[in-house]
């Protein structure tokens, strides 16, 4: 029997992989899994529950429900500048993962070209793969702070190319774009007439006065943007798997179709409860709690990791820290395999993020503060009995 061969183009993910190992093993701290140790806010959980309550358990729309998408529609333009039209600019997922093999499905053919900043969240080559494309790694730099430039987007554009995936704040680096860099790959996409597709959803995690901007609210711009994004990181809803697109009507319009044949719509109830979180005060109260717990997170650690001799960038956003591990003579995946089993901490190897993200580890910090100085005292300790540093 001939068999599709697409699936065999992508690998399993090193942290699943990575996160299965760990949890059948005793008194590991884990700081692989990138999810949010709070709990969803208590109010969420009651219009949860008020949803339930009103029936709101039979399908809904493939795009989304309506009161959702216009309160998508008003935290865009308050918080983002961006104006879409909740009705043929915005589209409810399940789960913003399922946004990049679906939106690349709805204008990229086989053969084309995709460029991505590298490293690079794990989902994005496959989507591309598994959407008939090439994915093009462009490495970053520590030296840029991991920060995308264009002069070496230029090195990796052909006649093939058709559009670039951004992440800003960035996973696996913490990097943030500034509206400079915005500019500058906005005019790049212009010029080469390019589709961008700007994964957004750790916007809300920022640190030491950097700010996030939104590609789609430059002028010109929306035209040819996907913006992603979702309430997993935001609200500390992951496994409620809600998430939305926005982007130009035609984008949405064939998007909607592999909606239908793929998931029919998100959870009903869940889509009322994030449309009533959205406009509740309450929830971006939680947010900056949380995002001020991150923060103090990840002075901890940026500090710690200095220290013991593993030099890191500090990162400006999302809650991941990335820090070179080159010095110490291991592979990135030697080194994880070291700590989980010496240490007893998982960490996930650069390398896992693409080819540029190889002599780094990345160090998840949503994680309990007491914990994440148990893990770097335990991480020190077997660098320095096994003389690394």
């Amino acid at each position: 029997m001939a068999l599709s061969d697409k699936l065999d183009l992508v690998n399993l993910s090193e942290i699943r992989k990575l996160f299965d190992l760990a949890a059948g093993m005793k008194d590991v701290i884990s700081l692989g899994i990138g999810e949010p140790d709070f709990d969803t806010p208590t109010h969420i959980k009651e219009y949860a529950k008020e949803g339930l309550d009103k029936g709101l358990t039979h399908y809904g729309p493939n795009v989304g429900l309506p009161e959702l998408r216009e309160a998508i529609a008003e935290k865009l333009k308050k918080q983002n500048g961006i104006e879409a039209d909740p009705n043929s600019e915005i589209m409810v997922l399940v789960g913003a993962n399922q946004a990049f093999l679906m939106s690349l499905a709805t204008f990229l053919k086989d053969g084309e070209e995709v460029l991505i900043p590298s490293p690079m969240f794990v989902s994005y080559a496959p989507a591309v793969i598994l959407a008939g494309g090439k994915p093009v790694e462009v490495p970053t730099y520590e030296e840029n702070e991991f920060r995308i430039n264009v002069d070496d987007l230029k090195k990796y554009v052909t006649n093939k190319t058709r559009a670039i995936i951004i992440n800003t704040p960035n996973n696996p680096t913490g990097a943030v774009l500034t509206k400079k860099d915005l500019e500058e790959i906005a005019d790049f996409a212009n010029e080469h007439d390019l589709m961008i597709i700007s994964d957004e959803v750790y916007e809300h995690f920022i640190y030491d006065g950097a700010k996030h901007y939104s590609i789609a609210a430059l002028d010109g711009m929306f035209g040819r943007t996907i913006t992603v994004n979702g309430f997993s990181k935001t609200f500390a809803m992951t496994g409620w798997r809600l998430g939305f697109v926005v982007a130009p009507s035609w984008v949405i319009e064939k998007m909607v179709k592999f909606q239908m044949y793929n998931a029919t719509c998100p959870v009903t109830f869940i889509q009322y409860a994030a449309a009533k979180a959205l406009r509740d005060e309450r929830s971006w109260k939680a947010v900056e709690e949380m995002r001020k717990e991150y923060e103090r997170r990840r002075n901890l650690v940026w500090k710690r990791l200095n220290e013991m001799g593993l030099p890191t960038v500090k990162p400006k956003g999302a809650f991941y820290i990335f820090p070179r591990i080159k010095d110490t003579g291991l592979s990135s995946k030697e080194f994880s395999e070291l700590m989980l089993m010496e240490a007893k901490v998982a960490v996930v190897p650069g390398s896992a993020f693409g080819r540029a993200g190889e002599g780094y580890i990345r160090i998840s910090y949503a994680t309990a503060y007491e914990k994440l100085e148990e893990a770097m005292n335990r991480m020190e300790k077997v660098l320095k009995e096994k003389k690394l540093i």
